[in-house]
């Protein structure tokens, strides 16, 4: 035997083993786009923060509104120390009653739609409303506020009494409002970014 056939006879071909396919996992799937049952966890888990975040904040919002309502309503104390003797002042009353309204009429709205699981509009409707309707509100309470700051500073130049204090107290609950409202207005715009047109 030449040596070239002992080396060819030596050789020990080995063919490769069938192996099992590995055990798919059902709990934990992942998957490079992001599809399959987790995402639709993650999905569910993130819409129902949005809802309670989004209840939360008109609900903050609805108390600031109110209690800024509540001080300048209450804010008279005679003479020149009456708030409906000052344009901007009677300017914050009326939206702070405004907003006060709005944020009232969207938390009923969003309990109703908590509670029994129904929508009473159509979800895009619904979106389009909170995301306007937040920012319209949220406008007007930062105008009314930032009218009623240079006339408290000036009085309270002047004098500085419960008057003046009620006054600033009561701007300080329209600012609150305004940034409670304004977080819900990007809430609101997120889910009207995230519906599908088609």
């Amino acid at each position: 035997m030449s040596t070239s056939e002992e080396v060819t006879a030596n050789k020990h071909v080995e063919l490769p083993t069938p192996t099992a396919p590995p055990a798919a996992d059902v709990e934990n799937q992942s998957s490079g786009m992001g599809f399959g049952v987790s995402a639709i966890v993650r999905r569910w888990k993130r819409d129902d923060l949005m809802k309670k975040g989004s209840l939360i904040l008109r609900g903050l919002a609805l108390l600031f509104s109110l209690l800024s309502l509540l001080i300048m309503a209450c804010n008279k104390h005679g003479d020149w120390k009456n708030f409906d003797k000052y344009e901007e002042y009677r300017y914050l009353l009326a939206i702070a009653i405004l907003s006060t309204l709005y944020t009232g009429g969207q938390e009923l709205r969003h309990v109703h739609e908590i509670s029994k699981g129904k929508k009473m509009f159509d979800i895009r409707t619904s979106a389009m409303v909170d995301f306007f309707g937040d920012q319209v509100v949220a406008y007007l309470l930062i105008s009314a506020a930032s009218a009623a700051v240079p006339l408290t500073n000036n009085l309270r130049a002047s004098q500085d009494n419960i008057f003046t204090d009620s006054s600033a107290s009561a701007i300080s609950m329209a600012f609150f409002a305004f940034f409670a409202l304004a977080l819900s207005a990007m809430v609101a715009g997120y889910k009207l970014s995230s519906q599908s047109y088609i």
